[in-house]
Order: C-alpha cells, then structure tokens, then sequence
C-alpha cells in the first residue's frame, strides 16, 4: 500500500518541481497577462495591495517564470498608460518581494529590478513631497519620507546578498516600492491627499479594465 502511495506521489511532485514553486494563482498572472499587465487598483484590489508579501525561495529564483514577470513588470510600468517611475509585485497580483524602480540616481536612467528587497534604516533629514500610485487614482499626496534610504537585496541572477544607499529623489521611490511589500500604501503615510485633474485626463486616454480570469 505505501508503495502505491509513493508510486501515485512521485509524478504530482515532478509537476509541482517543474512549476518552479509558484501557485497556481502565481502562475497564472505571470503566463495570463499581455506584456501590459493589468495593475491591481483601490479600492476592489485592497485584498492583494493589502497582504505583506514574501521572499522567492531558491527555486522560484532560479524559474523562468520569475524573468517573464520582471519583463511584464517593466513592460507595463514603462508604458504610456502607467508612466511610473517604480511598480511592485503585489502592483500586478504577485504578494512577492519584487520591485522595479527607474534609477533616475544613474545616467540614462535606467530601470532596474530588485528581489526579496528590504529597506533595513534610515537616514538624512525627513523630507516632504508629492506622491502618486499606480494603485490609487486618481489621487496624489504630501508624504513625508527619509532622504537616504540603505537597502539589502538580491539582483536577478544573482543569490548574492547586496547592500547598497538610496539618496535623494530615488531613495522616495524605494521607501515607496518597499511600502506596497508590506501591505502599505503611500495613503497612510501622507498629510494630505487630493485628486489630481491632470491624472483624471491620462486615465481617460486609455482603455483600462481588469482581465476576465483575474
């Protein structure tokens, strides 16, 4: 009889190995979306923006399904649509910490993508700005935020721990991007928020709806 049991077992755990350790909603959200994908809103989405997220495990670091969600992340939070300079895994379903955020501390500019990311302290003067989110239209808000920010991540491809310090305007969007990995939203930290005009009349511009599947 255990031998059965084991005989039964042994091909639904080859399965689950070649899946790479993502769930089945996981799974879906990263092969389901077009390159655009569709970014999880306030308030009908608050039960994912909501729920801390957690570390890929060596087997989801090493899945190609990992590299197809970096690609759509960056695809989307790039298009004319979104026009973000930072989107998070939980931004597009995925309660993962994964965020990519535009260097804009770099020449050129670049975007980049960092996992199982966290902001470990703070320093600097306490600067206030505004702030607008994906996640939240069309709203923006004063926020208060450190102007230095040292965070330890790993970059893809890489099992390697790396520390680094986030200055300036960049650091903002980390505290911002790291915020959405625990379930926080720009919202609870601002002074103040209000509609803005401008965003109402992009948002118009586009067709944008949640995926039947979703």
């Amino acid at each position: 009889m255990k031998k059965s049991i084991v005989l039964i077992l042994l091909p639904l755990l080859a399965v689950a190995c070649d899946k790479g350790g993502f769930t089945e909603w996981e799974r879906n959200v990263i092969q389901k979306s077009d390159s655009l994908m569709y970014v999880a809103v306030m308030p009908q989405d608050s039960a994912i923006l909501r729920t801390p997220s957690i570390d890929f495990s060596e087997r989801e670091l090493d899945s190609p399904l990992l590299g197809t969600l970096l690609e759509k992340m960056l695809f989307t939070v790039q298009h004319p649509s979104q026009g973000g300079v930072g989107i998070a895994a939980p931004q597009v379903g995925i309660n993962r910490r994964a965020i990519c955020v535009q260097r804009l501390d770099k020449e050129g500019e670049p975007f980049e993508c960092y996992l199982n990311i966290r902001v470990d302290s703070f320093s600097g003067e306490i600067v206030r700005g505004p702030e607008g989110c994906l996640s939240v239209p069309p709203y923006r808000g004063i926020v208060p935020r450190s102007s230095t920010a040292h965070i330890s991540y790993l970059s893809p491809g890489s099992k390697e721990r790396k520390r680094e310090s986030i200055e300036g305007f960049t650091a903002i969007i980390f505290q911002h991007e790291c915020d959405h990995l625990d379930g926080i939203l720009y919202i609870d930290r601002a002074d103040s928020v209000f509609i803005s005009e401008t965003w109402v009349k992009e948002r118009e511009a586009f067709t944008y709806e949640c995926p039947a599947w979703w």
